[in-house]
């Protein structure tokens, strides 16, 4: 039997006992979640973010994120052990680091792993003998060991032997009221044995399960998987929809009878294109590697292509709904309902209904929103709106030509709303059994 290295044997004490720090950085959707029950589970934590008003806010025992309610901040807080910090050299007190911070597509649609890399850079001045290092952010199969490692080694520690280096996927699904981080079973991958067995250790303090993998690749090729086959099978049902609606079929009656069957088939809903941090991005990450290896993904890519298409298809659907109440829609009054990516959250990134403003606004129409959970919009890589949701009342109702439903959030009364509009398109099947010469299904 090997014997541990000693640097191994400490490390798995302190998490044992507790007495490891641990520092997250990039305190958002992954980073805070993942505070919180580290936090819960008796360690000492360290939050790093670049934006003071995140940390001002934690400080105060305020909540910037809809499903993390201010109570759970606060009660944190009582602990007097998380710091919050924009300090960066505090990494250096810290034994444990988990990076989450974000990876999205740059103008080119090709992966920016620009954050991971600064991040990384600083880590690495403040890198001390016996550190765990972890990247929790979803990135191409590689970053780990050929991107960030380097970095790191830099001052001639070595990976397994002076510290340890490990890839984890976030499974983070905003809101899901089944399941939550502490809940979803956890992938780890590490450069090493050494390092899979100090990630795994630290995980599975706050992990129901953990699953570890041969290799940081295999976990980073794992949380692709995961997002391609759900880009995917949104494609297909999404292309269903188009061609169903030409035929005169309901795609959500074919999905309905469809999932009666208990194998064999999994049920998928269309709607007016994808939105997150994930599904729409995380695809490419594979289908950009893949090209160093001379290999088109040809799938991925279709897939892409289709649900990219579906807010020029959702477009088209205003467009005619108007035309058939003797409507332009040059001009036109539209009121999109929803503008976070899905129900019941406050997260806009890569929102479809983003897209639908902007398609709208192009073709001349007067556009408004109203969202219960995003209360003004803010400037993103792609779009700056400068809008304010508009108070979801009878009288404002009234005055718009249409009304399309992008986000199906809970809070919405649609009877309501069919009942004072002159004409609804509904995207995500809101409205379900409701039948009403005003509703178009999109």
């Amino acid at each position: 039997m090997t014997k541990e290295p000693e640097i191994l044997k400490k490390m798995l004490t302190n998490i044992e006992k507790r007495t490891a720090s641990i520092g997250i950085i990039g305190l958002g959707y992954v980073g805070l979640p993942l505070v919180l029950e580290f936090i819960r589970a008796g360690f000492l934590v360290r939050g790093f973010d670049l934006d003071d008003r995140k940390v001002t806010l934690l400080k105060q025992g305020k909540s910037y994120i809809k499903h993390i309610p201010a109570e759970k901040i606060s009660t944190m807080n009582r602990t007097k052990r998380f710091s919050p910090t924009t300090d960066f050299s505090m990494i250096k007190r810290t034994d444990c680091i988990l990076i989450c911070v974000p990876t999205p597509l740059n103008e080119h649609r090709e992966p920016d792993i620009s954050y991971v890399i600064e991040t990384t850079k600083t880590i690495s001045r403040y890198l001390k003998k016996g550190h765990l290092v972890v990247l929790e952010s979803t990135t191409y199969p590689g970053t780990t060991d050929e991107d960030m490692r380097p970095i790191l080694e830099k001052n001639g520690f070595r990976a397994g032997r002076d510290f340890f280096l490990a890839f984890s996927p976030e499974r983070e699904d905003p809101n899901n009221p089944h399941f939550s981080t502490a809940t979803i079973p956890k992938v780890v991958g590490g450069h090493t044995a050494a390092c899979l067995k100090a990630a795994k250790a630290l995980y599975d303090t706050i992990i129901v399960r953990t699953v570890p993998v041969s290799s940081t690749q295999v976990a980073e090729a794992s949380k692709l998987l995961e997002n391609i086959y759900r880009a995917v099978n949104i494609a297909l049902v999404n292309e269903l929809k188009m061609c169903f609606d030409r035929m005169g079929i309901n795609v959500w009656e074919v999905i309905n009878a469809s999932k009666t069957k208990p194998f064999g088939f999994q049920a998928f809903y269309p709607g007016p294109g994808l939105g997150g941090h994930c599904i729409p991005i995380d695809p490419f990450y594979l289908t950009w590697k893949a090209r160093e290896f001379d290999f088109s993904t040809r799938f991925i890519e279709l897939a892409g292509e289709i649900n990219a298409s579906m807010p020029y298809y959702v477009t088209e659907k205003v467009i005619e709904a108007l035309n058939e109440k003797g409507k332009s829609i040059k001009g036109a009054r539209v009121l999109v309902l929803g503008i976070a990516y899905k129900k019941d959250i406050d997260d806009v990134r890569e929102s479809p209904s983003l897209k639908l403003i902007t398609l709208l606004q192009q073709k001349g129409a007067r556009v408004d929103y109203n969202d219960p959970h995003v209360p003004k919009t803010h400037k993103m890589r792609e779009y700056d709106l400068n809008m304010t949701s508009v108070p979801l009342t009878q009288k404002n109702l009234n005055t718009y030509d249409c009304v399309l439903i992008s986000t199906d959030h809970s809070s919405y009364d649609y009877r309501f709303i069919v009942k004072h509009s002159s004409l609804v398109v509904d995207s995500r099947n809101a409205t379900g059994t409701m039948r009403s010469s005003k509703i178009v299904r999109a």
